[in-house]
């Protein structure tokens, strides 16, 4: 890893703000840790497997300036999620944005798909998303303030064959989005969603580029960083601050509504 410059002054700022990060200690999940941090948030990096890869980015964010803290839990476990935005709170005091991104896939065609990995990807992607927005609820609409970005996928509103699982799960991820959008906006709280397209990270690597490419308007996959740009955008910029229950699509072009 090449050494880390120094953050320079955001225009956007989050100084003084706490954001949660779930899955973040790679790919789109990296990469929103390390804007938020350079917005001023500390970060609290969660990962459930990937120890060495959540204690390196934290050593890059501060290396750069920042703050950031790592913490171990599996999201789709209830129990977990609790414990750490307890964690948060007890060390932190307050807790200003939520970015649930924290996903897995389980590929294969629907009459061969084993229960188990329905179930799995529908624990994590989706009912991960309601409890980490549960636990958080108190004490956002408690302050009158917050911000919870939910990382959904253009699969969500497209479909993808070999991916019932994964896109059930991301278009439950709008559905929640907007219900809870509609829930909490009287108390000052958005919620929103961000629909990436295909993204160069781990999880796409053994795609079909060429195929893909085909059916991308822009001709070329996004990067984690651009992805993570529309989060900061909805995490810190104040003219996000009349945005709630939409859902951005990070697709370049994919799915034109």
């Amino acid at each position: 890893m090449s050494s880390a410059p120094a953050f320079a002054a955001p225009p956007a700022s989050l100084l003084g703000q706490v954001a949660l990060v779930t899955g973040a200690s790679r790919g789109i999940g990296r990469a929103v840790a390390l804007a938020l941090a350079a917005s001023g948030a500390t970060v609290v990096i969660n990962y459930s497997s990937s120890e060495a890869a959540a204690a390196e980015l934290v050593a890059f964010i501060e290396t750069a300036g920042g703050k950031a803290w790592a913490h171990r839990a599996n999201v789709g476990e209830e129990a977990e999620v609790e414990a750490m935005v307890k964690a948060v709170l007890d060390r932190e005091g307050r807790l200003d944005v939520l970015v649930n991104n924290a996903g897995i896939t389980r590929d294969g065609l629907l009459m061969r798909m084993k229960t188990a990995d329905w179930q799995s990807v529908i624990d994590l992607n989706l009912t991960g998303v309601f409890l980490c927005t549960r636990a958080v609820s108190r004490t956002m609409l408690k302050a009158r303030s917050g911000r919870i970005i939910n990382i959904t996928s253009v699969v969500a509103l497209m479909g993808n064959p070999g991916q019932a699982n994964y896109s059930a799960a991301k278009a439950g991820v709008l559905g929640l989005t907007r219900s809870t959008a509609a829930e909490f906006a009287s108390r000052g709280v958005t919620v929103n969603a961000v629909a990436p397209g295909f993204i160069a990270t781990d999880m796409t690597r053994d795609l079909a580029t060429e195929t893909i490419l085909k059916g991308i308007p822009l001709g070329r996959m996004g990067q984690p960083e651009e992805v993570a740009g529309v989060v900061r955008f909805l995490a810190a910029d104040p003219a996000a601050a009349y945005l709630t229950g939409q859902v951005l699509q990070v697709d370049g072009g994919m799915v034109m509504r």
